[in-house]
């Protein structure tokens, strides 16, 4: 029987003090909720301040059949953070310390709950910086892009997360509440099975981070940024393969569908102007080459079909001149759209925000089949992604607790995914599995009679987390 609330959040606050305990029902929902339209609720939420606390609390729980769900900032999007009533948020809030900086070796040692924003500051002192960047980037913190594997616009270059880190401490859901590290400060390391490549990405199903080596790289010195809007989208792809071909040092690629763009530039005033499918790109170079790869890839751009095109010599001017707002702000237009058109004036916006991936070859086909898809059912959505890699982001807006609406949305993302699978793509990318994607991934997986991948990671699961206390319900049923 599972002990009161009063009594675990007395027993808790022995492990961690008073004061990092709340029990108070309007703070909890505060923390009970994602980036997303999710919500959840939890008996507390704990605060520990160093790896022996979490090591405590996990003990604690695992005698008490308690369930422990990790968390820090909750910018996920797939309810990957979300706690269940009967389980107490651990959040990694106050665990935040840059242990160390080493430049000479190019590493970075950090506990789980620092932000990406804050360690990218501290790291440019030095001239380096940690690549993964999602949009999030300000809020997200190292736990949480390790749990979700996440990536970002630099992603075409430095690929995501389970790339840049190389050791882990640990601890395991068991009654010893184990403190393990995996993985090594080298950059070359063999151990077996590479245990640190399992945890980052499974959503803090299997262990709790208590702090992380992460690989940093020179900030890049010389970037040149170019951009351009494209009548139909086979140039857009035409001109991404040709640019790729040239072997440059791409940092940047990214998209945004002609309908976002006009519905973007009716609400956003920037120096940028056009209309078209959106395409821009950022390439690192030396200050000698700068003019030539400039004239490069404008060539490039033109000669398959480009019009206005924006140059700008570094990042700095590329921000000034607003070069990247298009594509950072690509929903801001469907947000106005879905407000005028609600029933209910009071009713919330709620974002659903997908994930896939598709081979580059394969964008035009699946744009068209997205647009293809939003036009049968009549709801609005707007399109952008990482084009480097394939990942593209639809992003579907609907008036809350509108039942037609959320049933038109089920229907289309089915139809989106199946889409994207048909095209040798994914239907999660970046942002993790969560609750939100758990049939979306069986699906995948049927596709290429690959479901048995599900009984073996249940089993990796039981493992590590025998009683399944540690973030019960995410990724798969068990």
């Amino acid at each position: 029987m599972l002990k009161s609330k009063k009594t675990i959040a007395k027993d808790l606050s022995s492990i961690v003090s008073d004061g990092n305990v709340i029990t108070d029902e309007s703070t909890i929902k505060v923390y009970a909720k994602n980036a997303s339209h999710m919500e959840g609720n939890a008996i507390a939420v704990v605060f520990p301040n160093n790896t022996e606390e979490v090591s405590e609390i996990v003990k604690y729980c695992y005698k008490n059949n308690i369930k422990i769900y990790p968390q820090a900032s909750a910018s996920e999007l797939t309810g990957s953070s979300l706690p269940r009533e009967d389980g107490v948020i651990v959040s990694f809030e106050r665990m935040n310390k840059i242990k160390n900086i080493n430049i000479l070796d190019s590493y970075v040692v950090v506990e789980p709950g620092v932000r990406l924003y804050d360690l990218n500051l501290e790291l440019s002192i030095y001239g380096f910086m940690f690549p993964i960047d999602p949009a999030s980037i300000k809020i997200a913190t190292v736990g949480g892009a390790i749990n979700t594997g996440a990536g970002g616009m630099r992603g075409v270059k430095y690929g995501t997360m389970k790339d840049w880190v190389n050791e882990l401490e640990i601890v395991i859901p068991n009654e010893y509440g184990t403190i393990l590290k995996i993985g090594c400060k080298t950059s070359k390391c063999r151990q077996g099975y590479d245990l640190v490549r399992l945890i980052v990405g499974s959503e803090g199903t299997l262990a709790l981070v208590t702090e992380a080596t992460l690989k940093i790289t020179p900030l890049p010195e010389n970037v040149i940024t170019l951009a351009a809007f494209f009548d139909d989208i086979e140039g857009l792809v035409n001109a991404l393969l040709e640019i790729k071909k040239n072997k440059l040092d791409i940092l940047i690629m990214e998209f945004v569908d002609d309908k976002s763009v006009e519905l973007t530039l009716k609400v956003l005033k920037i120096n940028i102007a056009g209309n078209g499918h959106y395409f821009v790109t950022s390439i690192i170079t030396s200050p000698e080459s700068s003019e030539r790869v400039l004239s490069l890839v404008e060539n490039i751009l033109k000669r398959n079909g480009a019009k206005n095109v924006y140059k700008a010599k570094t990042l700095d001017e590329a921000e000034s001149e607003g070069i990247f707002d298009i594509r950072r702000n690509y929903d801001i237009g469907l947000r106005d759209l879905v407000v005028k058109m609600r029933k209910n004036p009071a009713s919330k916006i709620i974002d659903y925000n997908e994930d896939i991936s598709v081979p580059p070859s394969k964008l035009p086909e699946a744009v068209r089949r997205i647009r293809e898809i939003e036009k049968r059912y009549g709801l609005p959505l707007t399109l952008a992604g990482h084009v480097g890699d394939g990942n593209l982001h639809p992003v579907i807006k609907i008036e809350e607790k509108n039942i037609e609406q959320i049933e038109t949305y089920e229907k289309m993302k089915s139809e989106i995914l199946k889409a994207v699978i048909e095209l040798g793509g994914t239907v999660s990318s970046e942002h993790g599995i969560g609750l939100d994607k758990k049939k979306d991934l069986i699906m995948e997986l049927k596709s290429k009679n690959s479901v048995k991948a599900i009984d073996i990671m249940k089993s990796i699961k039981q493992t590590f987390d025998p009683k399944n206390i540690l973030n019960p319900g995410k990724i798969f049923e068990v």
